[in-house]
């Protein structure tokens, strides 16, 4: 009966931190939506574009990753991966550093009387391709490296040239991938409210979260916040649902060793080291800015970067711990409904739930006096589903593999789990807490809700200073935010890997 407690405890604990601010924001609604219907199209419209735009650009990117080999793929492949963990302040920063009114694209247009403008949806969108495109290529290029090798050898021996390869095996495989990468990132492009608070607002360019934190902070609507953080949930139930539907797995069966690479000579090699070179620079120029400008305004730091740095890697680890130890008590159950409980945390964004918080604890006390637990909270509640779904598979490895042969020797409980599951699943705990940590550095949802002016987080400060127009300053502070957060990555990644053989 314990073991089928704790499992049980930590569902209901889930249930609660995800139903329970639904909840107040449904108890608090007021309904009549009709006002705010143009933040609801400007949502939809932006996660729609971005998605297109992200996958469409991500196929010829991936084909040409797929069908070629050169010095440095590798450290390309990983730099596709870059973003998702790459706080998004961070990355609006850099592209300002590129597209913005003083960056480098408008800075060598100036010379010839052009510009071309960062905010509003084209700024929105462009920011979403950044930091969603190289999350398709690497959707996409599975993919392609599903396709089994026997095919391949039989398509070249048949002399199958590019466009009936295209015909015959790629296309196929896009049909069956795309559409559930697209519900991916369509569902993700909804929660876009850093990127939205720095390059969207005004009456065109406001979405569904935007509209709850003005209605918060500058407004103090609650019955309006509640109203829009109840259509803020059923935006994002319906692109979950919608990508999980079109998670359909790929219709071409296994095949015994990798894919053949299939390197057409000629203008297709010309043709995908020109996309490469621009998919590298697109993503590299404006981290490389990041960087560039940091160095130079490390030395000018306001003296508050280093409280905010602290609280930030607190709530970090603190986040880190408890998403670790819900993920691993779900992901070793047998239980069937544990995968549903820990992917529902992704229906609900951090606005929602900050704002289901807020109203429950404002007749309480002064929501800032509970900014960083309510933070670390929701931080670890929204990694969830991506803890479980890395420890999932090793969890029922170990338990297929070891679980009678541990039931027979009378292992439980602590003993069960320090001689059995951390020895066998190190490596994937590692690297489900440096995802769990770097996903929580750079939050930028609930803190903007509950913070006191004098005790932001570390992206928050990013941001107040670029509002400030302290551009050097919030540089340097987001260069000092990516180097913790890739740290701490690195930092539970190589203890998972280094203590994987014990």
């Amino acid at each position: 009966m314990a073991g089928r407690a704790v499992p049980l405890t930590v569902g209901l604990t889930v249930l609660l931190l995800t139903f329970g601010p639904l909840a107040m924001v449904a108890a608090q609604a007021q309904g009549g939506w009709g006002a705010d219907w143009p933040a609801v199209r400007f949502t939809v419209l932006q996660a729609a574009l971005s998605a297109g735009i992200s996958v469409a650009l991500a196929v010829p990117v991936a084909r040409a990753l797929a069908r070629r080999r050169f010095p440095g793929r590798g450290a390309l492949i990983a730099l596709l991966g870059a973003p998702f963990l790459l706080p998004v302040i961070v990355a609006v920063l850099g592209l300002l550093a590129v597209f913005g009114r003083a960056g480098l694209v408008n800075q060598a247009l100036g010379t010839v009387g052009l510009s071309i403008p960062i905010y509003g949806l084209h700024g929105v969108v462009l920011a979403h391709v950044f930091l969603n495109m190289p999350l398709a290529v690497r959707l996409i290029l599975q993919g392609w490296q599903a396709i089994p090798a026997e095919r391949m050898r039989l398509a070249l021996s048949l002399g199958f040239g590019p466009g009936d390869i295209a015909r015959h095996l790629e296309r196929p495989m896009l049909r069956a991938v795309l559409p559930g990468t697209l519900a991916v990132i369509f569902a993700i492009c909804l929660t876009s409210f850093a990127v939205a608070l720095t390059l969207g607002g005004g009456p065109r360019a406001t979405t569904v979260e935007l509209a709850i934190y003005q209605s918060l902070r500058f407004q103090f609507d609650l019955g309006r916040a509640a109203s829009l953080a109840l259509l803020q949930f059923a935006l994002c139930a319906a692109a979950v649902l919608l990508a999980g539907l079109f998670a359909t797995p790929s219709g071409f069966g296994k095949g015994l060793d990798r894919v053949i690479p299939f390197a057409p000579k000629g203008w297709h090699r010309i043709a995908d080291t020109v996309l490469l070179t621009l998919a590298t620079l697109f993503l590299a120029v404006p981290l490389a800015m990041v960087a560039w400008r940091g160095v130079a305004g490390m030395g000018d730091l306001p003296p508050s970067v280093w409280g905010a740095a602290v609280r930030s890697v607190g709530i970090a680890l603190g986040a880190s711990a408890l998403t670790l130890g819900a993920a691993l008590t779900l992901a070793l159950s047998p239980a069937r409904w544990v995968g549903v409980v820990a992917t529902l945390p992704l229906a609900a964004s951090s606005l929602v739930m900050g704002t289901g918080l807020f109203l429950a604890l404002w007749p309480l006390l002064p929501p800032e006096r509970v900014a960083l637990p309510v933070t670390l909270l929701v931080n670890a509640t929204l990694a969830l589903p991506f803890a479980f779904r890395i420890l999932r598979p090793a969890a029922q490895t170990v338990q297929a593999g070891y679980g009678r042969l541990a039931d027979t020797l009378g292992l439980r409980g602590m003993a069960r789990l320090r001689w059995l599951i951390l020895p066998r699943m190190r490596a994937p705990l590692g690297f489900a807490g440096g995802v769990s940590a770097a996903l929580s550095m750079g939050d930028l949802g609930v803190i903007a809700l509950f913070a006191a002016p004098n005790g932001p987080t570390l992206p928050l400060l990013v941001q107040q200073l670029m509002g400030a127009y302290r551009m050097e300053q919030a540089a340097g502070a987001a260069l000092l935010l990516v180097i913790l957060s890739f740290a701490l990555f690195f930092i539970f990644d190589w203890g998972g890997r280094h203590g994987s053989d014990l």
